[in-house]
């Protein structure tokens, strides 16, 4: 039953977070919004004790996520055969532009910490 409540969280986070863009027409995806709301009421630590048990509930089972994916590749085979070199180098540079602006904003939030 803790698990039920705590998805049904989840499930009101990204229903908040879906009719909020509706009505702001916001330009991001609502479940990133209820996200967002989430990250901010999980400091209330009720509301965190009553998510925990959904989270690691969904977390013991996060590869079964991949699976989708793993079935588009194979689907889409002929495609990766014809594009897989530029795939490659998409995925490859657009990892170490992440890799770059994340070692650069953990810089300036260091730099930012020592100073204040």
């Amino acid at each position: 039953m803790p698990m039920l409540r705590g998805l049904t969280l989840l499930l009101i986070a990204q229903a908040l977070g879906e009719a909020l863009v509706r009505l702001t027409h916001a330009p991001l995806p609502g479940p990133v919004l209820g996200l967002l709301l989430m990250l901010a009421a999980l400091r209330w630590a009720p509301l965190r004790d009553t998510v925990q048990p959904a989270a690691e509930g969904l977390l013991a089972h996060l590869s079964l996520l991949f699976v989708p994916v793993g079935v588009g590749v194979m689907t889409h085979l002929h495609l990766i055969g014809e594009f897989g070199v530029r795939l490659l180098l998409v995925v490859v540079l657009s990892t170490g532009l992440g890799l770059a602006v994340t070692a650069w904003v953990l810089r300036a939030f260091l730099a930012r910490e020592t100073r204040g």
